[in-house]
């Protein structure tokens, strides 16, 4: 059967041996595209020779609609107390080690002040268990969600294992968390199989996960995608990616953007509208609340990031 029918048939007849969908019959899709349905695996085994060039285009096209979506947010989402967007600085948050929810430093140290103020005992503010007064407590509340396959806490034990030159093991964490679909994990492999760090070096899968951590909202690994895309002369894919992280607010890629656009890459008005929206992302973040608590923390001079 010829490309062009299968292109006019997709909805009810399988590609390789023609038959209808009707009564019994069921067609499935072919699991790389949506151009043509099977009604065996053995019809989609026989037409796969015909298939497979038109397959891949295909593919490919779909793939890039996916990765070149403008997220709704950055991967760090909004925190629970607030609802507000979290800012993209990891150290302006808080991972609460009992249930594993990134909590906003402002929401925290109101917490805090509220706390002191009522001589109340510390405890979570998502889901109110007390927290832990010890690092052991704290290791143990860690552990529990670990072992409930958490995958904030496999990340976070994975960066952990990081530290302590245990990249075997910080491999598995990572691709375990990445499984269940946690961004962070993602890039965390992508930087792995570029540096070949407790695993073979790999530019397809290091490129494969800085895809799907972009695809999630991490704003660094689309600004690192922007940045391969330009080394390799793909400009307008590069500029792509760029205003997509801009957008989630990045400071790299409105950089990169302007660097761009003093060398005629990008336009003018594409530069301003990248402008507008990265500001209205980082004021997104903004707040009276988070200000006092940044002035409190001084953000910089704790590398703590996780309660306690």
């Amino acid at each position: 059967m010829s490309e062009d029918n299968i292109m006019s048939n997709t909805v009810s007849v399988c590609a390789s041996c023609g038959i209808a969908e009707v009564d019994e019959v069921k067609l499935k899709e072919c699991a790389d595209c949506d151009l043509v349905r099977y009604c065996s695996d053995a019809c989609q085994e026989n037409h796969k020779s015909q298939h497979e060039e038109a397959c891949k285009e295909r593919a490919a096209v779909l793939r890039d609609e996916l990765l070149f979506r403008q997220p709704e947010s950055s991967h760090r989402g909004d925190c629970p107390i607030c609802c507000l967007p979290m800012p993209l600085d990891a150290y302006k948050s808080i991972i609460m080690s009992c249930c594993s929810k990134l909590i906003c430093k402002g929401c925290y140290h109101a917490n805090q002040i509220r706390e002191a103020e009522r001589r109340l005992e510390h405890s979570c503010l998502f889901c109110r268990k007390p927290t832990a007064e010890t690092d052991e407590e704290c290791d143990k509340q860690r552990m529990k969600r670990i072992e409930a396959n958490d995958p904030v806490a496999l990340t976070h034990e994975g960066m952990q294992q990081c530290k302590e030159d245990d990249y075997r093991s910080a491999f598995e964490y990572f691709t375990k968390a990445a499984e269940l679909g946690n961004v962070d994990a993602h890039h965390k492999l992508a930087c792995m199989y570029d540096d070949g760090h407790g695993v073979e070096k790999d530019r397809g899968k290091e490129i494969y996960h800085l895809e799907e951590a972009a695809i999630g909202g991490h704003p660094d690994a689309r600004y690192n995608l922007g940045w391969e895309e330009e080394e390799s002369g793909n400009i307008e894919r590069a500029v792509k990616h760029f205003i997509i992280s801009a957008n989630l607010g990045d400071d790299g890629s409105i950089k990169e953007l302007m660097d761009l656009f003093k060398e005629g890459y990008v336009s003018k008005d594409d530069l301003a509208a990248a402008l507008r929206a990265h500001q209205a992302a980082v004021d997104a973040t903004k707040s009276s609340q988070r200000e006092a608590a940044e002035e409190y923390y001084r953000i910089g001079d704790s590398n703590n990031t996780e309660d306690c």
